[in-house]
């Protein structure tokens, strides 16, 4: 199918064409005919799999010629919000559709000038959106279209309370579309009031990383993790790799470290600010760095072209988060590699993720490095921890909370 089959008017396909678009991709075909016709949409799919441009195509075109904030997207990262305002505007580039993204880290008075100056599709992250409200420089009063972008992230990361408090100030009579790359049960439970009789689009195995990413497991003491780490950049040398931790002050250090081993790096989490964040991913897209180390700030939405290496320097608490990280390799056609440095503290992790995924990952050893004294047991040695609960699919549970369902491909 090609974009002229799917109901889009020409301005939006000369958006189509400024993206570079030829094709849709699975999740593009199946939900923009659905958004179109005025459905409630529950989009899932892996990321690196176009859903942004799965609702902002559409949504430009359903939104009325009214005054006003006309469709709202919600999303938990700046990060993520300027990514979609970047689609948003291509794509809108030859209609008369105004796009504009506000959130944290930047200064206030610029975005709330801009907001006041009149907006179609707005793109905000739920604190930035309140403090415009509560300022009286953004009306929500006349939204008929409101998009959740990854809104199990949302969830994780606490912002649902903020959601709420948003729905209050937008008009009952809305359509209602929700992205994510997964859609948990806790989502499908607080967003059962929210939908109207909504179609879930489901494309692919829910938290499977994607075919191409090859996965290994490479087992070290914790005191030779860093060591292990820097041999294989320089074994190896990926021209560009993702490094996750799990906290920041770690991603500063492991950085520092490698800037003293003489690899270009350089760190993103939530303790920089807007501009270094942004110094930082443009740098690593240009090339000027080799390495990003990052905490899970990054895990979902941001596309990096070329990344060959995703390296889980510490092995995610939650399964599902894995199955992002990974993802940030292997996009569009391409292949990736995913590593995970594994200590004997993170045994029940691993044994989790591989629950999730369905497949037990290889374990190998870096080929002369001289390990030190390793007791890590494999993960069939590993008992499955009492109340731990992970949670893969969710159709049956969607279908009860009156869903209907397409196809999968």
């Amino acid at each position: 199918m090609s974009f002229n089959e799917l109901g889009l008017d020409k301005a939006l396909l000369e958006g189509v064409a400024a993206m570079g678009y030829e094709n849709p991709t699975p999740i593009q075909e199946q939900a923009i005919p659905l958004v179109l016709d005025g459905r409630d949409v529950v989009g899932c799919a892996q990321t690196g799999t176009g859903k942004t441009a799965a609702f902002v195509l559409p949504v430009l075109q359903r939104m009325s010629q009214k005054p006003g904030v006309k469709a709202l997207v919600v999303t938990p990262t700046r990060e993520l919000a300027g990514q979609i305002e970047e689609v948003a505007k291509i794509c809108a580039k030859a209609t008369s559709r105004r796009v504009l993204a506000v959130y944290g880290g930047m200064p206030y008075d610029p975005q709330a000038k801009a907001a006041r100056k009149g907006v179609d599709l707005l793109i905000a992250t739920p604190g930035r959106l309140l403090d415009l409200i509560s300022h009286g420089d953004i009306s929500l009063s006349h939204v008929e279209i409101l998009i959740l972008d990854e809104a199990d992230r949302m969830l994780d990361m606490g912002f649902w309370p903020d959601v709420r408090r948003i729905l209050r100030k937008i008009p009952d009579q809305r359509q209602n579309l929700l992205f994510s790359a997964t859609v948990s049960r806790a989502i499908l439970d607080v967003v059962g009031d929210t939908l109207i009789k909504p179609v879930l689009v489901e494309i692919g195995e829910r938290a499977t990383p994607v075919d191409e990413v090859e996965q290994k497991v490479f087992p070290v003491d914790v005191n030779q993790k860093t060591e292990l780490l820097v041999r294989f950049l320089k074994h190896h040398k990926p021209e560009r790799t993702l490094i996750f931790t799990r906290t920041k002050h770690r991603a500063d250090r492991l950085q520092s470290t490698l800037i003293k081993h003489g690899i270009k790096s350089t760190a993103i989490h939530s303790n920089r600010t807007q501009q270094q964040r942004q110094a930082a991913l443009d740098g690593f897209k240009q090339g000027r760095y080799q390495v990003l180390v990052a905490t899970d700030i990054v895990a979902r939405g941001i596309d990096v072209d070329g990344i060959s290496h995703v390296i889980n320097y510490d092995i995610p608490t939650n399964p599902e988060d894995y199955v992002h990280r990974i993802g940030r390799t292997a996009r569009a056609g391409a292949t990736g590699i995913a590593v995970s440095l594994l200590t004997a503290d993170d045994v029940h992790e691993l044994k989790d993720i591989e629950r999730l995924i369905g497949a037990t990952i290889d374990r190998h050893d870096l080929p002369g490095f001289e390990y030190a004294e390793r007791r890590i047991p494999h993960s069939s040695e590993v008992p499955r921890r009492p109340g731990k609960l992970v949670f893969n699919g969710g159709a049956r549970r969607a279908a009860q909370r009156g869903f209907t369902r397409t196809r999968k491909k």
